[in-house]
């Protein structure tokens, strides 16, 4: 674990900021210490761990607060062979073993929300509770032509997203492989594959949708996948529905931000 920056705080933990290797890579870190509730925030897809900022502002530092980049994003973050959904899980223990974190309450977005429940779904020991920004809502929407639609529409998008990596605003991964992650996790939105996972969840779970639709999205499509939702919330009374905000799936770290918050808040207890 290579340490970038490490400042002392009169709490028990310092805070940190640093890579923290795994496998053939090694992911950007920041961890705000202190002695509060570890909180360890999973990211959209192809999104950064400054989306969180707002979030962790509204709780404040009386949490500690755990971000990083995943395989290839952001500005660090390095490449890796391997940017399946598994490593991604895998990744989480990774960051948490190298913080000395023995529990803590998942909060992901979008992408990062299916990666909280997998992982909330598999250590239930390790995890003080869930929250799952507008995502892992078990629907069957990916089909054969959508597949071939994602692959289409990333290969047109490559030449503009090639000199936008040295900013981190885009990851440093090719067209297809970043259409081969979309659609893997259409595959593991399925309901004969997310609906088990979801039943297994045994921590205090709390879903925020948004509303609208999100990009990409067509009609009231985003809306037929959150629909799902209420079923998975009455088959298992360990998840509940926290809220439904106004924002779209876009926009709801930035505008819904409170909402999320609160969530947090009641996971925790």
């Amino acid at each position: 674990m290579t340490n970038t920056t490490s400042t002392s705080t009169s709490s028990s933990t310092p805070t940190w900021t640093g890579m923290v290797p795994v496998d053939d890579t090694a992911l950007a870190v920041t961890d705000s210490g202190g002695s509060g509730t570890p909180v360890i925030y999973l990211n959209g897809q192809f999104a950064t761990q400054g989306y969180w900022r707002r979030v962790i502002a509204e709780l404040g530092p009386d949490w500690r607060h755990i971000t990083y980049d995943e395989r290839a994003r952001g500005r660090r973050s390095g490449r890796s062979a391997d940017y399946s959904f598994k490593a991604a899980v895998h990744d989480v223990d990774a960051v948490l073993d190298a913080r000395g974190v023995d529990r803590a309450l998942v909060v992901g977005w979008s992408y990062g929300a299916f990666v909280a429940a997998h992982w909330a779904s598999r250590n239930p020991d390790r995890t003080i509770g869930a929250v799952l920004v507008d995502g892992a809502q078990p629907h069957d929407w990916l089909t054969d032509e959508m597949e071939q639609g994602i692959r289409k529409v990333f290969r047109r998008l490559q030449w503009l997203m090639v000199p936008l990596r040295v900013t981190g605003l885009t990851p440093r991964m090719t067209a297809l492989e970043m259409a081969e992650c979309n659609i893997e996790v259409g595959k593991l939105a399925r309901e004969r594959e997310l609906g088990p996972v979801m039943d297994r969840i045994t921590v205090p779970t709390r879903y925020v949708l948004a509303s609208g639709t999100s990009f990409g999205s067509k009609g009231d499509g985003q809306e037929m996948i959150r629909a799902s939702v209420p079923a998975v919330a009455e088959r298992n009374p360990h998840i509940t529905i926290h809220a439904k905000v106004a924002s779209n799936h876009g926009a709801i770290l930035r505008k819904d931000f409170r909402a999320i918050a609160e969530a947090i808040r009641g996971v925790a207890g």
